[in-house]
């Protein structure tokens, strides 16, 4: 009796190895959509509750906190929402009222903002959230605030249009996701 050996052979080993390269290729490439849709979603639940706290501030100090320019705007943002600043920038008492539920938001390099002005917030991607509002320049007339995220690229330009607006048909801030408020 001979024992007949059967082997898979080259076209069918080959055949097997292109399903599953193109199987894994689909499953990476489905996961990076998924968590880059996942960081939007939270991007946009994060702008919406600091839009929400931008109107319960307003509504009790009279108006937005304003931002003096610069890269510290996030900062400036997040100790207003802290109860830490007024809407001029004033200092107020360092135990005020907590406009936002810190645990939710995610600070630069962890700091705390009720013990460190610098803090401020950050998005999915690890950038600062932008906040502007009624900068020094003056010529203000937008109803309301600029705040959004530099979006999954990261790229932004936060030069306003006159009176106050966004420019967001600039290459840069195409991707951005933006608070309505």
């Amino acid at each position: 009796m001979s024992a007949r050996l059967r082997a898979f052979t080259v076209v069918e080993v080959l055949t097997a190895i292109a399903i599953l390269a193109i199987l894994t290729s689909v499953a990476v490439g489905g996961g990076a959509w998924a968590f880059r849709r996942a960081y939007t979603a939270r991007a946009q639940a994060e702008l919406s509750a600091l839009a929400t706290a931008l109107e319960a501030y307003k509504r009790q100090h009279g108006d937005y906190p304003r931002t003096s320019g610069g890269e510290s705007r996030g900062a400036q943002l997040l100790q207003a929402l802290v109860g830490a600043r007024g809407p001029s920038g004033a200092v107020l008492n360092p135990r005020g009222r907590l406009w936002i539920e810190l645990g939710l938001f995610t600070t630069r390099e962890g700091l705390d903002p009720l013990a460190n002005a610098a803090a401020d917030l950050i998005d999915p991607w690890g950038n600062a959230y932008v906040y502007i509002y009624k900068e020094p320049l003056g010529g203000w007339v937008n109803p309301g605030f600029v705040l959004y995220s530099a979006g999954p690229d990261g790229r932004h330009n936060p030069a306003l249009l006159l009176g106050g607006y966004s420019q967001r048909d600039l290459d840069e801030n195409r991707d951005n996701l933006y608070a309505a408020p």
